[in-house]
């Protein structure tokens, strides 16, 4: 090679050296930051708005504590009113709204069964997650491949206490429950756990789900001169209403055992109830009493927003857990956000809870979970439900 040649090599050479070290360096691959919309669809006005504000409640106190982001990705929740019960198509339509104009790409919420019901179909045809965060009719996560429910189904509670009833003494007991989904299940699985026990249900009713006047319904009961009386009612003003004529017809002082599903009971209505809580026996999946430490913070977080006396009503904890399942899964699928990755993710999840540990079967993505016997009573001077059992690992009966 002539000495001309070379050179050029060298130089060549030298140049290339010259320019990569120029050139800046490989810098490691950020992942992108990016909006996840979640779909909020709550009772906001109307009869049951205080169902929809104690969801609310759930959802900031869950970002409250945890913040709004999962690793790259920004949890945003976008928030629809669908009035109630009764409001099938209004739900749907806010579903259809959240899904196509919102980017939502996961709906939290449904308070009432027929609500729930009327997306189904929706959720299924757009490949949406839909997290169910108190609709409790047994039937509505099979109604699509895309719900799991982190609330409780009625069966959970009624057939824990028809269970309870038959092991303590009560021989006879009449129904009164709400009539519609999750009335009917509540009858249905109460009368089954009852009878199994050894029980006899003598006679029942059932009433308008936003009806206040109970006076016909607990004379027929008082008539039938059963041992017990199971009750369940959708909630609010209603089970206030319940309770109150409850105590107006000495219901509980005339020897009658009163037993509820925990909802009619719910905490944060008793101050409104009451005397008319002294004895009654319900049935629920918290209680605020618990000695844990997610409900430890979860309370302290929830006073801190809503003041040092405020009584969350387990529809707070509900609509929590909600988030904390999609928080959860935006965890498991590293990001990934398409419904399959999401679903993956959440059969079989387990969640430590306010309420104490919870499942999401992976069969049925329905919860599985803790019930707590409570009695009603006072401590500390005021009105309270007071666990004195816990049936641990309870599943949907109407699934097992």
């Amino acid at each position: 090679m002539s000495p001309s040649k070379l050179t050029a090599g060298r130089r060549s050479v030298l140049l290339g050296a010259a320019a990569a070290a120029a050139a800046p360096l490989a810098r490691p691959a950020i992942a992108q930051e990016r909006k996840l919309v979640v779909g909020v669809v709550l009772p906001l006005s109307g009869t049951f708005a205080d169902q929809g504000r104690n969801n609310e409640d759930g959802i900031k106190v869950f970002q409250k504590i945890h913040g709004n982001k999962v690793g790259n990705i920004t949890v945003e929740t976008v928030t629809r009113d669908d009035q109630g019960p009764g409001s099938g198509d209004l739900s749907r339509r806010m579903t259809q709204e959240l899904i196509q104009r919102s980017r939502a790409e996961i709906i939290l919420g449904y308070s009432f069964t027929p609500n729930a019901l009327s997306a189904a179909s929706l959720l299924t045809e757009a490949k949406k997650p839909g997290i169910i965060i108190n609709a409790a009719t047994s039937v509505i996560t099979e109604r699509s491949p895309y719900f799991a429910r982190v609330s409780m189904t009625l069966p959970q509670l009624a057939a824990s206490l028809g269970t309870w009833a038959a092991k303590n003494g009560v021989k006879t007991v009449y129904t009164i429950v709400s009539d519609y989904g999750p009335g009917l299940d509540a009858e249905t699985w109460f009368t089954k756990a009852f009878e199994a026990g050894g029980g006899k249900v003598i006679g029942g009713a059932r009433t308008p789900v936003a009806g206040m006047e109970y006076s016909p319904f607990l004379q027929r009961a008082v008539e039938a001169r059963p041992d017990g009386l199971f009750s369940f009612s959708p909630g609010g003003d209603v089970s206030v209403a319940f309770m109150k004529q409850t105590k107006e017809r000495n219901i509980v002082g005339s020897g009658i055992k009163l037993m509820v599903t925990g909802d009619v009971v719910d905490d944060n209505l008793v101050p409104a109830m009451g005397d008319a809580l002294d004895g009654v026996v319900s049935a629920l999946h918290y209680q605020v009493e618990l000695d844990n430490p997610e409900n430890k913070r979860f309370l302290e977080a929830f006073r801190e927003m809503s003041g040092p006396n405020a009584m969350p009503s387990y529809r707070t904890v509900q609509a929590y857990d909600g988030m904390a399942l999609i928080y959860h899964a935006l965890q498991q699928t590293g990001g990934k956000t398409d419904a399959d990755s999401i679903m993956n993710a959440i059969k079989g999840a387990r969640l430590n809870s306010p309420r104490g540990p919870i499942l999401i079967d992976p069969a049925t993505r329905d919860i599985v979970q803790n019930v707590y016997i409570r009695r009603g009573q006072r401590k500390d001077g005021r009105w309270a439900n007071i666990a004195f059992e816990t049936i641990e690992g309870v599943k949907d009966p109407a699934k097992a």
